[in-house]
């Protein structure tokens, strides 16, 4: 066990961690045991923004090593791997095989116990929930040196727990999920312009019916009749095509940091300007492999370095159908007047399939995303404005993107979070949970 400095992968918070990292399973026992009084969180690839992934002074348990596939069935298309296995590691295994995974989030790498802890959702919301409805069982170690396999019809409600529950129910040593059966690895893809946010919803509303995947980038700075505007994007597995063999890695990095003060309202306008008007002009159908599509950020090594030495927040809400057109625009409208826009909004509807956790972010109704350049005390305020709105409307923010919620906000969010705190494994915990839970 080392003293490492961690950082978030929003960069907004370091912290010193003793961190263990097992190259097998069996020697996780012995990692519980000697705690040597410290609080214990496991981790994989760090790609929560927050600090829901950390636990300073405390003990990390790095879960990347245990990356193996434990068994596959092609009959059931059921997987069983080791917790610490990436998502990358998994298309690259399977794609070529004719399998995909059923529901991934705007990275491929994340690994498959830190996708069950935060119960990641992706573009395919509407249609198939998030990742915690395929996962068939989990493997669970407890502090106590018990080791449990969880099942859905679990009657303890410990399934239901885990099921992003950050990792606080104990440590996930491996899990089970249903693949999706796939004939490419293209997609049929179209992008369609919108101008404002009336227009957003009106497509938004005709494609959840007719495509599987469906997300829009939106331009947070529009105001006036061109509030809102963006471009949507909505695709299909395409039926026939070509499977790919290897991934393709990343082939550009941010080497360093960029210096903050690049980062402003009018550097931020002319991107948004220029995205949306080439993306106008490159609107329609087209045929594109996967990983541009699901993962256009990976295209570019330690992106979030582009945010500069103080780092960034996201900022993740949903709010419920019958509040969402409303809260959007004032959310939208708030933004665009304090100029502290973002580079990379999402805008996207969720569907009313029913997330399995008791902690899980999604729910029926409409969900934005952006990232903020860290300012200080401008953003925070900022962000507390976009809190009193989705308060009012119902909403909540998602835990595996905050590095700041209170914890009135957070409870008003998750009625249920009573409940998940009687199952959280008493020797384990993180600076999120530390925040919000006492």
């Amino acid at each position: 066990m080392v003293a490492d400095d961690i950082r978030s992968w929003g960069g907004t918070v370091k912290a010193q961690h003793f961190v263990s990292r097992p190259s097998w399973r069996e020697q996780l026992p012995e990692l519980l045991a000697r705690k040597e009084g410290r609080s214990v969180l496991g981790i994989g690839l760090r790609r929560s923004y927050g600090d829901s992934g950390l636990n300073p002074d405390g003990s990390l348990i790095d879960m990347t090593a245990l990356d193996r596939v434990i068994s596959f069935d092609p009959v059931t298309r059921l997987l069983r791997a080791e917790a610490g296995i990436a998502f990358d590691s998994i298309l690259e295994l399977f794609v070529q095989r004719g399998y995909f995974l059923p529901v991934t989030p705007g990275t491929r790498f994340v690994t498959l116990g830190g996708a069950i802890a935060n119960d990641v959702h992706g573009k395919n919301h509407h249609s198939a929930g998030t990742i915690g409805r395929w996962v068939r069982r989990i493997g669970l170690l407890r502090s106590d040196g018990t080791e449990i396999e969880l099942t859905p019809d679990d009657p303890t409600g410990l399934f239901a727990a885990t099921i992003g529950g950050l990792g606080l129910t104990g440590l996930i040593s491996w899990a089970e999920i249903e693949l999706l059966p796939i004939e490419s690895a293209m997609m049929e893809a179209e992008t369609i312009p919108f101008a404002n946010l009336d227009a957003f919803f009106a497509v938004a509303a005709e494609s959840d019916d007719v495509t599987h995947y469906t997300v829009a980038w939106v331009d947070c700075l529009a105001r006036g009749d061109r509030l809102g505007r963006g471009l949507f994007s909505r695709a299909r597995h395409a039926p026939l095509g070509a499977r790919l063999t290897k991934q393709v890695k990343p082939r550009l990095s941010m080497p360093f940091a960029m210096p903050g003060f690049m980062l402003n309202r009018t550097s931020i306008g002319w991107f948004n300007s220029l995205y949306f008007y080439r993306g106008r002009q490159a609107a329609g159908p087209a045929i594109t492999p996967y990983p541009p599509y699901f993962y256009p950020l990976d295209a570019i090594g330690h992106w979030n370095r582009m945010y500069g030495s103080r780092g960034m927040y996201q900022y993740q809400s949903v709010v419920p159908p019958g509040t969402a057109r409303d809260a959007t625009r004032e959310m939208l409208e708030t933004i665009s007047k304090a100029g502290e826009g973002s580079f990379l909004a999402v805008l996207k509807t969720f569907g009313g399939v029913p997330s399995p956790g008791l902690l899980s972010f999604p729910q029926a109704g409409t969900t934005l995303a952006l990232d903020f350049p860290n300012k200080g005390q401008l953003t925070l305020d900022l962000l507390n404005r976009l809190d009193d709105i989705v308060r009012e409307a119902g909403g909540r923010l998602y835990p595996a993107k905050d590095g700041r919620i209170s914890a009135s906000m957070f409870r008003a969010g998750y009625p249920a979070w009573e409940t998940f705190a009687n199952h959280v494994d008493p020797a384990f915990s993180s600076a999120f949970w530390r925040r919000v839970s006492q």
